[in-house]
């Protein structure tokens, strides 16, 4: 239940908004204090801004004489991504049948028909309805944007539904089509849409306009659309024109009044920065537009290298934000150099590094850990591949700086970097990756390891807490892992499901006991602030490597933390992790340390699809389509062991029914408990 400082919170939502601010460095309340203040002159200047800035407003900031000007200017400036009309035979051969699943997604984007973060097919209708949830019917007014409550804590809906909505990136497909067509009902569709969007949306006011990287993303979509489609038939309308054009410049300069800055930036700052950045570069003239594109660059260049650790891991302590951040990042500076623009190498180093990241974590099979906050993410969803799949990273940012090792690397499907960087880049990419890449590899800095050869990968996550000790996209996941033994996903990171749909599923996603790692107690190994702060925790399991071995027989990681130091001084996990590569055989070593009595339980999460099934007092066969794993372990007497129901989330709104085997004890420290997996042969008659 919510405290009384809660509800007071909750009546007073100004007062605690002060609260917080008044905690931050000098400089990070200076910003707010400007912010504040552009907030209270924007409540009353925003619907004159939204009906004041016509026509000559918005020629005379553009250094436009009429639309005309303007249009064919914009139109004949280059773009982060090329955009040329392609036939279906061109595009099978570099993406075989991938033009059907365009045309299907385009065919649901003429229908008005969605489905969108686990909700299932959806029809939209005409209009449709921009500022409700229709997973739940929870609606948000149309008031000025700070008076919105989006949140909505407590409530059962989801304000991702229609921020998600108005991202339109569900409708990419459509410009897709009218490329590979030319059939103008794909323009006429995307025009209505965006036409029903400002109607329904004036500058400053509702949950679409409640959070700038969102205003940031739709910069991004909207310029795109706006190449593909900018001579066509459908889009001719000098009246559809100018309200086009007028609204993403008012997006420019919403972005850049209400950038989301911090004392610590994350992927919301980076958006707002690579908004301004495409705002900028797409009008090209103009005071205004000229800062947002020169500031925002800067801004990425400074925080490049704050978000990233120089081994090429984002801070967020998530493998889906890393994929998110990466795409932000490379845009920007594709785009920059699509218009002559220079990127300096120390900025084209760290991506490609964070590439190298992603060569990694990506399983041959295009799955990925589900390791700290997902929300299914894009900038430019070209591809139909899974949400997990990000191996089209390695291919894109190998291919546009010619990067050996990438492009050698590369392996899955090719549609992201076809669409993005044009055919050629696509052709030059090879039909299968180098057999030497399936290597193991350590990320220090980030304190994530990777087990891997051709059958096996094991992601071990020994990091601090995300976000520079804040939280952020985070999980209580330190001394976790996920492994993948020939051939077969077995054991799995539970993932996010929801935000704030939900305060008790999200708190219990990022939780310890959803993670593969020892609990002491009920104790989380990073402590909660509070029942409401879904993007923060304390600081307290400082993470340490101890040992890191890698050869071709067996790859080792020892490492430790300091979470529970709090309940005893020499309380501490130490976790060895052990992978037998002819073998397949994964060790899994916990040693807790401490001379008190204290209850412990050590949890292995399977991966859907694993069942499991207690053959003994001391191992569990696993079964996962025809193949088998046997699970032992040590002292049996000292452990009660269960096999329990679990879910798992692969996706932003969607859990799915699984399994976990759980170790449990109580009693006085320090206690071992040695757990080994491996494939069970099976004899050949």
């Amino acid at each position: 239940m919510p405290s009384t400082d809660a509800a007071v919170r909750e009546q007073y939502p100004g007062i605690a908004r002060i609260a917080r601010v008044l905690r931050k460095p000098p400089h990070v309340v200076l910003h707010r204090v400007l912010t504040e203040f552009n907030t209270r002159i924007d409540r009353y200047r925003a619907p004159w801004r939204e009906h004041g800035f016509d026509a000559d407003a918005l020629f005379a900031a553009t250094e436009a004489a009429d639309i005309h000007q303007l249009w064919r200017r914009t139109g004949d400036r280059l773009h982060a991504i090329p955009i040329r009309p392609v036939s279906a035979r061109a595009y099978d051969r570099a993406c075989p049948g991938d033009h059907h699943r365009i045309l299907a997604a385009a065919d649901e984007a003429l229908a008005r028909r969605v489905n969108l973060l686990g909700s299932g097919p959806v029809a939209l209708g005409t209009p449709i309805d921009w500022h409700t949830d229709f997973k739940t019917g929870r609606s948000w007014p149309v008031d000025f944007m700070r008076d919105i409550d989006y949140a909505n804590l407590g409530q059962p809906s989801d304000v991702k539904v229609p921020w998600e909505l108005s991202r339109v990136q569900w409708l990419m497909p459509a410009g897709q089509a009218y490329l590979l067509t030319n059939d103008e009902r794909y323009a006429e569709v995307v025009r209505d849409v965006l036409d029903e969007w400002m109607a329904a949306n004036p500058y400053a006011h509702g949950v679409n306009w409640a959070c700038t990287m969102e205003v940031a993303l739709r910069i991004v979509t909207w310029t795109w659309f706006f190449h593909i489609f900018n001579r066509s038939r459908a889009w001719a309308d000098e009246g559809f024109q100018l309200r086009f054009l007028r609204s993403l410049f008012l997006h420019g300069e919403f972005t850049e009044r209400y950038i989301e800055r911090s004392d610590i930036n994350g992927n919301h700052f980076t958006a707002d920065a690579v908004g301004m950045v495409f705002a900028g570069l797409f009008f090209g003239r103009g005071e205004q537009a000229s800062r947002w594109a020169n500031d925002g660059w800067q801004l990425l260049c400074d925080e490049l290298p704050r978000q990233v650790f120089a081994d090429g891991v984002n801070f967020e302590a998530s493998v889906a934000y890393h994929r998110l951040v990466t795409e932000l990042f490379f845009l920007a500076a594709r785009y920059r150099e699509a218009c002559g623009l220079e990127v300096a190498d120390s900025y084209r180093d760290r991506l490609v590094a964070m590439a190298r990241f992603t060569k990694a974590y990506a399983r041959p099979d295009g799955t990925t850990p589900l390791v700290g906050d997902a929300d299914d993410a894009r900038v430019l969803p070209f591809g139909g591949q899974p949400i997990g799949d990000h191996r089209y990273l390695v291919g894109l940012i190998g291919v546009h700086w010619h990067v050996d090792d990438l492009m050698e690397a590369f392996d899955g499907p090719r549609a992201e970097v076809f669409w993005t960087l044009g055919p050629r880049a696509a052709a030059s990419l090879p039909s299968s990756p180098a057999e030497s890449q399936n290597r193991s590899a350590a990320f220090r800095d980030a304190g994530i390891f990777v087990m891997r050869n051709d059958c096996d990968h094991v992601f071990i996550d020994c990091a601090p807490v995300g976000t520079a000790g804040r939280g952020g996209h985070g999980h209580n996941d330190c001394l976790s892992f996920e492994a993948a033994l020939d051939g077969v996903q077995l054991v799995s990171d539970c993932g996010a499901f929801v935000y704030t749909a939900s305060v008790d599923e999200r708190n219990r996603f990022r939780s310890t006991a959803s993670h593969n790692t020892p609990q002491i107690g009920d104790h989380e190994l990073n402590r909660f602030i509070q029942w409401d702060h879904l993007w923060t925790l304390h600081d307290d399991a400082r993470p340490e490597v101890i040992r890191w071995e890698t050869n071709r027989q067996r790859d080792l990681f020892v490492g430790s933390h300091s979470g529970y130091a709090r309940l005893e001084q020499d309380l501490r996990p130490i976790r060895s992790i052990a992978l037998d590569h002819e073998r397949h055989r994964l060790t899994i070593t916990d040693d807790i340390e401490g001379d008190q009595s204290h209850p412990v339980s050590i949890p292995l999460h399977f991966a859907v699809g694993v069942e499991a099934r207690r053959v003994g007092d001391a191992a569990v066969l696993l079964t996962a389509g025809t193949r088998q794993f046997r699970v032992t372990w040590s002292s049996s007497a000292e452990w009660q062991v269960a096999i329990e129901s679990a879910r798992i989330s692969p996706s932003y709104g969607v859990a799915m029914p699984s399994s976990r085997l759980v170790w449990r004890r109580t009693g006085p420290l320090p206690v071992t408990l040695i757990v080994d997996i491996e494939p069970v042969k099976v004899d050949v008659q």
